[in-house]
């Protein structure tokens, strides 16, 4: 069967969106407060990023930074906004919930499934903070959730490859595996090699540095990333070459 590359950019304001549709990439994550490990972006946001573009669009649902281990009232804030995702367009939403003890908090997850379809899943790295990774693979492909992002458990997905890896061999397709955190222009090729992944996660190695409009106010001089559909369009034929020269299926006789 032949395998085809997915890129998916996680995004935080419509021209990023915008950008990474131009340069090809498959779908986006649009998050808040992506230095935090992103948040839920605001109805307007997502409403916006919707109307101006036509690739897959999944909604970070996570109603703060930190752990993974959800209060009673953060768990109904996280239900309000999968239902208000579904409602305003989203192709899919993301998010992930733990124990105390590194387990999944099935019955909730169950729940938000619930709400979520026929919206696709995907559990985000909250997995890599699991007790047991391949333990909790199972359990995801129980729940039915679509989609795992994963760096194998490791700070970055190159370090984690081995893992991801035995994950990706695990699964036998039961769920998509990508692989995240980490990967750029100079590892990708390696990583859908060595993690036999199809679809990867990005940001920074596809954003610029777009100087601050702030006048010399230093405490408001921050940071702003902004996605270049030039890059994207590059990490799409680097993925998509590292793919085909290791997919059988893709030469001719």
């Amino acid at each position: 069967m032949s395998k085809n590359f997915f890129l998916e950019v996680c995004v935080d304001s419509v021209e990023s969106a915008v950008a990474a549709g131009e340069g090809g990439a498959a779908r986006v994550e649009l998050c808040a407060n992506v230095k935090e490990g992103g948040t839920t972006p605001s109805a307007g946001m997502i409403k916006l990023v919707r109307a101006n573009i036509s690739i897959g669009l999944n909604i970070m649902i996570r109603p703060r930074a930190g752990d993974f281990c959800y209060t009673d009232k953060e768990f109904a804030v996280m239900k309000e906004d999968v239902t208000l995702a579904k409602r305003l367009g989203a192709d899919g939403v993301v998010f992930g919930m733990l124990r105390s003890d590194g387990s999944l908090d099935s019955d909730r997850l169950r729940t938000l499934l619930d709400l979520a379809r026929p919206m696709s899943v995907t559990f985000h790295r909250a997995f890599d903070a699991t007790a047991d990774l391949p333990m909790a693979l199972e359990e995801i492909v129980s729940l039915g959730i679509n989609r795992v992002l994963t760096s194998g458990g490791q700070e970055t997905a190159l370090e984690g490859i081995e893992m991801i890896r035995r994950l990706v061999q695990q699964v036998r397709r039961r769920v998509q595996v990508m692989a995240g955190s980490g990967v750029n222009e100079r590892n990708v090729g390696e990583i859908i090699k060595h993690g036999d992944v199809e679809e990867v996660h990005v940001m920074s190695a596809v954003s610029f540095l777009k100087r601050s409009r702030a006048g010399g106010q230093a405490s408001f001089d921050k940071d702003i990333y902004v996605v270049d559909p030039k890059a994207v369009r590059r990490f799409v034929e680097l993925g998509s070459s590292s793919l085909f020269a290791m997919d059988p299926s893709s030469s001719t006789s």
